[in-house]
């Protein structure tokens, strides 16, 4: 690809001025907010658009202006995509892709259904989500739940090539996006329920040709490492690094998937992502760190070689998944301009890193009744440099098998999930839907099958005691002290990704259906509508016309919805959510729509 300039997003954002060698089609939908090319909105996976008709002014004055019915129930994550005049819509399993045409009353121009095999939902962790489609070079790419990426000709649908990533017969699927970058598409893995060793991996964006392959766990040749080069808070890794913290061959069903977001910055050619839990939920049957689950990995996209790397929960004892996105901005730090990555994690800690050496700068708890842990210590002299200090009251490793640890705060679904918080440069602030749970885990031992569930632990969850009562919070945090600006107590878990505009708004969705719109600035409640199902998705906007529009798929689901979504009823089931969420079921039911919102003329 020839090289180009990203146009500057806003002060404060990662501008990336300079030569960049991201794809031409993506930098050039990025830079026009009337469209959305990507579910991150942009590459910094800011989740951030400079459209401003829609304004604190006047955002209560919002009206439905036109719905759409997916055909599909369950849940509905990320959010349709914007290209020139047409609309990209995306549903749950079966994956089905509609091109609505915003010219002619959205007509469908054309709808892409795969040919799924249904055996492939019970292998699902917490329901059919798919995190969305994403648009480079007249193409849709997709990747269905079977492991399947198709590109699709984003005028007809006709399928350009297809591969599949994985074996569901193994325990691996997908729920995840996809990032186009240059001439290549990265995609990655889920199955960390299922004892997968799980990967990122490059495809050739013309051909579907397999370019590279990094692991979570393995060998450093299969992890795309150099144990001199590739560092962790600064120090080389050293050869083996990851071998030498599994017992045996454990590494090979080691978990560390990646099915979360991912975000890159042109001018220093690195992708970021996160891997998630290692397999099984059982601390006691796998000894050491394993590394590098839960860890942030920053690497090449053209040969995927690893930069550096950060584990930030070792040896995780509480499913602590560490995919959450992974968001780029440009701030100061004591007086001095850096390259920033802020990362909320399921673990309840907010972290900020320099995000070309991976220096450790900020790490603070974006819960209170985060315990756990105390802290995560940040002397560099230390031993336990960059380490959470475990409470050993809470920690189920030193509890042991068979005994059920209370009162872990937060619960296994984090006080974040994959729900994509936002960030304005208006206000240096981030905007985080939070989830306000904390839970009871007993591990259990384990044996590993091919394609089985390897779990290893009973979960119930509920809301933080001693606190607003309710199950969830958003809020607005300041990346560089690692403070809670403001706080909105919300009865459930905002399971919803936030949108931050430059008309000063920020929208989210609840679990109860409602579209809300805050201040910026306050929190302040500007607006609230009640879709027809709770929304699980994450609110996008778009310009038509010169018109503005805002955008949220509704359809309760995900891991917090799950017992809704798929008619569980042992509080147990889910993983320990359908207990925690049971009252869910008097606020909303299962539903699929695109509901767009816009002033009236």
């Amino acid at each position: 690809m020839r090289a180009v300039h990203l146009l500057a997003l806003g002060a404060g954002v990662a501008a990336f001025a300079g030569p960049a060698m991201a794809n031409d089609s993506v930098m050039k939908g990025i830079a026009n907010p009337a469209e959305q090319v990507l579910q991150t909105v942009d590459y910094a996976n800011t989740r951030y658009s400079k459209l401003d008709q829609i304004n604190a002014g006047n955002v209560k004055n919002l009206q439905v202006a036109w719905t759409f019915s997916t055909g599909v129930l369950r849940g509905h994550e990320g959010s349709p995509l914007v290209v020139g005049n047409m609309m990209y819509v995306h549903t749950p399993f079966p994956n089905i892709v509609y091109a609505l045409d915003l010219d002619n009353e959205a007509k469908i121009v054309w709808k892409y259904e795969p040919k799924q095999d249904p055996s492939v939902i019970p292998v699902m962790c917490c329901d059919t989500v798919n995190r969305g489609l994403a648009y480079a070079d007249g193409t849709i790419i997709l990747h269905q739940a079977d492991t399947t990426v198709v590109s699709l000709d984003a005028k007809t649908g006709k399928v350009n090539w297809s591969v599949v990533n994985g074996d569901p017969k193994k325990g691996e699927t997908n729920t995840a996006t996809v990032l186009p970058v240059k001439d290549k598409v990265i995609v990655g893995i889920s199955g960390g329920e299922f004892g997968v060793q799980c990967h990122v991996t490059a495809y050739d964006l013309k051909s579907g040709k397999k370019v590279w392959r990094g692991y979570s766990m393995g060998p450093d040749d299969q992890l795309i490492v150099d144990p001199e080069k590739t560092t962790a808070l600064g120090k080389p890794i050293g050869k083996d690094s990851s071998l030498k913290t599994w017992e045996g061959d454990q590494w090979k069903t080691g978990g560390g998937c990646t099915w979360g977001w991912f975000s890159y910055d042109p001018k220093l050619d690195l992708m970021y992502y996160g891997s998630g839990n290692p397999s099984t939920w059982n601390p006691k049957q796998r000894p050491g760190d394993n590394k590098w689950s839960m860890t942030i990995w920053a690497r090449n996209p053209d040969t995927g070689m690893t930069k550096w790397v950060y584990q930030m929960t070792p040896h995780d004892e509480w499913d602590f998944d560490g995919i959450n996105e992974m968001i780029l901005t440009d701030q100061k730090v004591d007086g001095k301009d850096r390259p920033l990555l802020t990362h909320f994690d399921r673990n309840g800690f907010g972290y900020t890193l320099d995000r070309a050496t991976g220096e450790l700068l900020v790490a603070e708890k974006f819960d209170p009744v985060v315990n756990w842990a105390t802290k995560v210590d940040m002397d560099k002299g230390s031993k336990t440099y960059g380490r959470p200090l475990v409470v050993s009251k809470y920690s189920t490793e030193q509890n042991g098998e068979d005994v059920n640890s209370k009162g872990i705060c937060p619960a296994a679904l984090g006080t974040k999930d994959q729900q994509p918080a936002a960030y304005s440069p208006k206000t240096n602030l981030f905007y985080v839907p939070t989830n306000h749970v904390c839970m009871d885990y007993e591990p259990f031992r384990v044996s590993y099958t091919p394609g089985q569930p390897y779990v290893g632990a009973t979960l119930s969850m509920y809301p933080a005691p001693g606190s607003h009562g309710g199950m969830g919070n958003f809020i607005a945090w300041d990346g560089v002290n690692g403070k809670i600006k403001w706080s909105n107590a919300e009865q459930f878990s905002v399971w919803s990704g936030a949108l931050a505009t430059a008309g000063d708004v920020v929208f989210y969705g609840t679990l109860e259906g409602y579209l809300k719109a805050v201040d910026s600035k306050t929190g302040k409640e500007l607006y609230k509508f009640k879709t027809p199902s709770g929304i699980i998705g994450n609110v996008m906007t778009y310009q038509h016309k010169g018109k503005q529009y805002v955008g949220v798929l509704s359809g309760v689901g995900g891991w917090a919805g799950i017992g809704l979504a798929a008619g569980l009823t042992d509080p147990n089931a889910g993983l320990g959510a359908v207990g925690g969420y049971a009252a869910l079921s008097n606020y909303t039911n299962l539903g699929g729509q695109l509901t767009v919102f816009a002033l009236p003329n």
